[in-house]
């Protein structure tokens, strides 16, 4: 049908000397200087992508922090103990940086349009009662801070007779007698005493041993309670009972996660973290509030005490002393909000037979008493 003519120009040339074989078809390769200087250019730009140090910022610290917290999480259903090692890597994260970020777009006014849609999805996610809200309408916060720091109905909260009451609404991380230096933060896990509270330059007396140095009468011991607030819980928080704050000391820390699973992990966590310590006397003897930072808590404020600057540049290991007088706090009075979710630690003096009338894990409310004795005198 073919031409041999036809046939053999269609066959390959086969040199006799080198007896080439016959090799598959190569696509074309751009072999050009500027391709290939295009793609070096390509791959540079993408190594630099995720080396840069904004990107270290906006995608390794985060995905790293998520990793590492699940981890944790992981370990802590499982009784796993944290080595140095470890906590030392864990601080190490910018918490502090990322926590005044996170202060400053919570504190950004938002559009009328926008705010049920945000501050909706905020109530689904965190299971807020807006039923206890003094304004329940959405669009009458202007930011994300002041729907944080809300203020509740008159007569939402009843305030016991009893005197001491919860100071603010929470999960009880723990409570109970602290009758040495070594406090349990959670159980199986301790902080101490004079870590926590800084050396004592508020008592006249002097005592070698820190412990007895905070007590008036030497029959009473120490009592705690920890009370963990969630996101989506009240963020103001209250005078326990009727004393007066003479002395504050703010240590700025560090702003570690305080929530419970990661507080078994960490000992010495609230002497780690930065916090506002108000001391003071009430009708025992000693008596001592602080109010715990956290991650992304933006600011911790004292309405008593407007000259409180938390959360801001500079070393962490800061601590500032201010003489504060004799000032009186009534039962119930507001003291403070938190900008997010923290931790109110109380420490106060009582007799021994002092009985706290809750639990580890159970849920309380601003108002409510504190102790079996105490709501027995009540009565």
């Amino acid at each position: 049908m073919f031409p041999p003519t036809r046939i053999r120009s269609c066959l390959p040339v086969i040199n006799p000397m080198f007896r080439q074989k016959l090799r598959p078809h190569r696509p074309f390769r751009h072999t050009s200087t500027l391709h290939n200087s295009n793609q070096t250019k390509s791959a540079q730009l993408q190594k630099n992508k995720w080396m840069s140090f904004r990107s270290i910022i906006t995608r390794w610290v985060p995905l790293g922090s998520a990793i590492y917290v699940g981890w944790c999480y992981i370990r802590a259903s499982i009784n796993y103990e944290v080595s140095k090692v470890e906590i030392l890597f864990y601080e190490m994260f910018p918490f502090r940086v990322t926590s005044r970020l996170w202060g400053r777009i919570a504190a950004c006014e938002l559009p009328t349009s926008l705010r049920s849609f945000v501050y909706g999805t905020y109530v689904r996610m965190f299971n807020v009662n807006l039923d206890e809200a003094a304004v329940p309408d959405l669009k009458y916060y202007k930011s994300l801070s002041a729907f944080f720091t809300r203020a509740l109905k008159d007569g939402v909260r009843y305030i016991s007779p009893a005197p001491c009451v919860s100071p603010c609404d929470g999960v009880v991380l723990n409570c109970g007698t602290a009758d040495t230096d070594k406090i349990e933060q959670v159980k199986g896990v301790t902080y101490s005493l004079e870590e926590f509270l800084g050396e004592n330059k508020w008592s006249k007396k002097k005592d070698d041993n820190y412990y007895d140095s905070l007590l008036t009468n030497k029959e009473n011991v120490l009592h705690q309670c920890i009370i963990y607030l969630a996101p989506g819980d009240y963020h103001r928080f209250h005078s326990p009972c009727d004393w007066t704050a003479t002395f504050r000391r703010h240590f700025s820390g560090k702003l570690l996660s305080v929530n419970p699973w990661l507080a078994r992990l960490i000992p010495g966590l609230f002497t780690i973290n930065e916090r506002a310590v108000y001391v003071g006397e009430w009708k025992h003897g000693f008596f001592s509030m602080t109010a715990v930072g956290a991650t992304n808590v933006g600011s911790i404020e004292i309405y008593n005490d407007p000259d409180l600057r938390t959360n801001t540049k500079g070393k962490r290991n800061r601590i500032n002393e201010m003489e504060l007088g004799a000032v009186p706090l009534k039962k119930g009075e507001l003291f403070g909000q938190f900008n997010m979710g923290s931790t109110i630690i109380l420490l106060f003096e009582a007799p021994k037979d002092f009985k706290f009338d809750m639990q580890s894990g159970e849920k309380v409310l601003m108002g409510q008493s504190l102790s079996q004795a105490s709501r027995s005198q009540s009565r």
